[in-house]
């Protein structure tokens, strides 16, 4: 009897402990694999979107374990306000807009990523006179972006090599890079500032023109604890602190989508002009020249800041009045 009512108690004692284990549909225990968010995404249409591409397409398959809403946007200005709101949880957007809008939200605005580096260019038109900054020196460079990135970039590496943008250099600041195309097609000798994906167009529209400088590698010859970063990729805080293990994976979904952008061309860009950014043939020469990335962590606070830096140095504004704080940098280990 007494070994029958033993077995009875240890029977009583398993059902209690896989009661214990059991939860409500849809809550997720610590034990649990993370079973994926859903994340409002946007993207401004050109290389800033174009590392995302995979990961889109991945998500329209369901072999993403997060899912995706993604809105494209033609100027910053376009999303930001979304994101402000709350109605975009997670943005693609130049470096020093991240910055902004940190500022802006009294810090409710993290980076996690850096996504692209430099892609801009000096291209010069009917000679071989351009191979180094300092060639420069007397020249008229047509460019965009008056008052914005492009110029504090070009400042500061000028100023580097010894030259004064106001005094050594010519700039004719155009509305934009189109207008710079066309300036080229006229002049038999111009030089221009372009970035990718506009300086591909340019090349397949211009006759004699080349490459004659990497703004990006003129920085990295500076052999400083900084890079010349064009785009970041950057989350609500509250949305971050709330859904962790989305960001998470978010980033590793990214990563995947980045790696497999660069490493497959012809592919890449039959999605890129899927998802409506430039056209395949043209993705197909400028994907090389984006410099597409994913930088994180430690890394990613020291390439950024002092990136943020020169620009504050200019023009405090530029990255929304003050540099952001330690709690800009978002980490995931």
């Amino acid at each position: 009897m007494k070994k029958i009512i033993s077995i009875i108690l240890s029977v009583m004692f398993i059902a209690v402990l896989f009661a214990g284990c059991k939860t409500e549909k849809g809550t997720q225990t610590a034990t649990e694999p993370f079973s994926g968010t859903n994340i409002r995404i946007g993207g401004l249409k050109g290389p800033t979107s174009m590392g995302l591409v995979k990961l889109l397409s991945d998500n329209e398959s369901k072999k993403t374990v997060n899912t995706y809403d993604f809105t494209m946007a033609v100027a910053a200005d376009e999303l930001t306000p979304k994101f402000t709101k709350g109605e975009l949880d997670i943005l693609a957007v130049p470096a020093n807009v991240a910055s902004v809008l940190y500022n802006k939200t009294n810090g409710k605005t993290q980076i996690i990523a850096v996504n692209m580096l430099g892609a801009v260019y000096i291209a010069e038109k009917g000679g071989n006179t351009v191979n180094s900054l300092a060639d420069l020196k007397g020249k008229t460079i047509y460019a965009t972006g008056k008052g914005t990135t492009p110029e504090y970039v070009l400042t500061y590496l000028l100023k580097q090599n010894g030259l004064d943008i106001e005094k050594d250099v010519k700039m004719k600041w155009m509305s934009e890079p189109t207008e710079t195309v066309a300036e080229m097609n006229v002049n038999s000798k111009a030089v221009a500032m372009l970035p990718e994906p506009f300086l591909t167009v340019a090349q397949s529209k211009v006759k004699g023109m080349r490459t004659a400088l990497d703004l990006y590698a003129e920085w990295e010859k500076l052999g400083i604890d900084s890079s010349f970063v064009t785009a970041g990729i950057i989350v609500r805080s509250d949305f971050a602190k709330k859904n962790p293990e989305a960001v998470k994976q978010f980033l590793q979904e990214y990563k995947a989508s980045e790696e497999y952008v660069k490493e497959n061309i012809d592919d890449s860009s039959s999605l890129i002009e899927k998802y409506g950014i430039v056209k395949a043939q043209i993705a197909k020469k400028a994907l090389p020249n984006c410099n597409i990335v994913c930088i994180t962590n430690d890394t990613m606070q020291k390439t950024l800041s002092g990136y943020l830096k020169v620009l504050y140095d200019q023009n405090p504004q530029s990255v929304g009045g003050k540099l952001p704080g330690e709690d800009f940098y978002l980490r995931y280990e």
